[in-house]
């Protein structure tokens, strides 16, 4: 039987508080150091690692956190979501974005279809799409080929596409498979439209709508951008667009569109970059090959997520980790920290997916928590970071747990050697001494140059980033978000916190104001 309990209900989480903190300095310094490199480490998906020994944790925290793991159910709760349990309470609908990837589980049916063969489905048709393109069967007006890919959406169907995009975008030139350059349209900001219609040639642009309902006000006010600069250009907009969206909605069967690919109300946006919100762009840009590796990695990784040992479960004891640094630990933030370029924007699909999906005050029930739930979540690549907000990581008042990602050998292997190292060396060289910086710290005389130590800080660390490592990498953090909501009882998939600046921009748009949004209306002269 599935209990639903707050997370101060649990027995575990009151031992868990009892148990002696870890004094990271001590336990991070000399030979100490050392063996906790070798010790805390687990496999991951993808030829990934996780690597959590410089966090405040030790065999006795760990015990308690598997003891939390059981109580709290948290692989029985992740088998109901698999296997089609309605997870999403809120909407009342069931969470199958695992299911874009590979059958974890039981066959799950809904809207009278088997819904793993229903999302296959889909990627063949892109497939078979995608290789249209690519070989020239499908081509513009004048019979050539399209060069270029636009993705417009918003949120979800903008940032994971986006950050997986420019993730593999050097890796696949190199490796010979790159088909056609991406761009993307998001924001509702006329200059953003504007400015990537001005650098591309739209006579060789496919461009793709992302949009579930057939209605997101920023999606088709964007849409409508695009046709007027297609139209502008002699150009037939139909034979420019496709849609990704849902069987029910108005861009479905419309003639406005060359293809029509489907989504459904079972996957939220910020989990679709696997779907076929991820699919179209990633398949037209690298190459269905490519997009279906990255499905492989993201899939072995969900059925790590399933080991009952938690030492060997790299998510959900990534998880807790970061439960036990919220909930006993105080640590209000999380900064992803990659040090890879390709990665640059992978921390901000991050921040909306842990934030949309955990920034909850209320639990599964509607019932108010009595307890912190997600962090705010922030990052920059590295170095780069290093040269900004580093200063208040080192000496702030606040200690702010880190998630650096690193790999090996970088993705185009073009490199120099000055002062007797690589610029790979170099790269990595920073991010080993930050983690020993970060918690050893240094004493000083002088209080200015002062390090406390004692900052946490984990990473991932991979051979290179590949196709299958980004998608082992997507899953890693997509069911660290799961098992931490879990443990919160809270439902990460959601978000009814978008939905009121909506409603309210439609009144002013419709000039139904008063009060307050009235006044800052004729501020900006709406």
């Amino acid at each position: 039987m599935i209990l639903w309990n707050n997370l101060d209900k649990l027995t575990a989480y009151e031992e868990l508080k009892n148990v002696k903190k870890v004094d990271l300095k001590e336990a991070m310094s000399g030979e100490n150091g050392a063996k906790r490199v070798k010790q805390y480490n687990v496999c991951m998906a993808g030829g990934l690692k996780f690597n959590y020994a410089a966090k405040q944790v030790d065999d006795a925290v760990l015990e308690a956190l598997s003891k939390l793991a059981k109580e709290a159910q948290l692989l029985e709760k992740y088998e109901e979501l698999y296997n089609g349990a309605v997870i999403n309470t809120g909407e009342k609908r069931l969470v199958l974005h695992q299911l874009t990837r590979g059958q974890l589980g039981n066959a799950v049916n809904a809207d009278g279809v088997d819904k793993r063969t229903f999302y296959v489905e889909q990627q063949d048709k892109i497939t078979a799409f995608a290789n249209k393109v690519h070989s020239g069967e499908i081509t513009n007006a004048a019979g050539d080929k399209f060069t270029t890919v636009v993705q417009i959406g918003i949120g979800g169907s903008d940032l994971g596409p986006r950050a997986m995009y420019m993730a593999l975008e050097n890796w696949a030139k190199v490796n010979n498979t790159f088909k056609m350059e991406a761009k993307f349209i998001s924001n509702v900001d006329p200059d953003d439209a504007a400015a990537v219609l001005n650098g591309i040639d739209v006579e060789h642009s496919l461009f793709v709508l992302v949009s579930k309902s057939g209605t997101t006000l920023e999606t088709l006010t964007n849409e409508s951008f695009v046709k007027d600069a297609l139209k502008n250009a002699g150009l037939e907009p139909s034979k420019h667009m496709v849609a990704v969206t849902s069987e029910t909605s108005p861009l479905a069967k419309s003639d406005d569109y060359l293809a029509a690919f489907f989504m459904d109300d079972y996957i939220g946006g910020r989990f679709s970059s696997t779907s076929a919100v991820g699919g179209a762009v990633l398949s037209l840009a690298f190459g269905p090959e490519v997009f279906a590796a990255f499905l492989e990695g993201a899939a072995k990784a969900d059925e790590t997520a399933k080991n009952e040992d938690l030492l060997a479960n790299p998510a959900m004891l990534d998880a807790l980790i970061g439960v036990y640094e919220r909930n006993v630990l105080g640590y209000q933030n999380t900064a992803v920290l990659p040090y890879s370029q390709a990665l640059s924007r992978f921390p901000a699909h991050l921040q909306q997916l842990d934030m949309e999906s955990n920034g909850k005050s209320v639990n599964r029930f509607g019932e108010p928590v009595d307890y912190a739930t997600g962090p705010v979540i922030f990052g920059e690549p590295g170095t780069n970071g290093q040269h900004s907000f580093y200063q208040l990581l080192h000496q702030g008042t606040d200690i702010v747990p880190l998630q650096f990602v690193g790999f090996k050998k970088s993705q185009m292997e073009r490199d120099v050697v000055i002062q007797d190292s690589t610029s790979q060396q170099k790269l990595c060289a920073n991010v080993v001494a930050q983690i020993v910086a970060f918690a050893c710290g240094k004493d000083d005389a002088d209080r200015n140059k002062q390090f406390e130590g004692g900052r946490p800080s984990s990473i991932i660390v991979g051979e290179q980033l590949t196709p299958q490592a980004l998608g082992a990498l997507l899953s890693h953090f997509e069911n660290k978000i799961m098992f931490q909501g879990f443990t919160w009882n809270v439902n990460s998939f959601d978000q009814e916190g978008v939905q009121l600046g909506k409603v309210l921009a439609k009144k002013v748009l419709a000039h139904e104001t008063d009060g307050a949004l009235k006044e800052y209306s004729d501020l900006l002269d709406i």
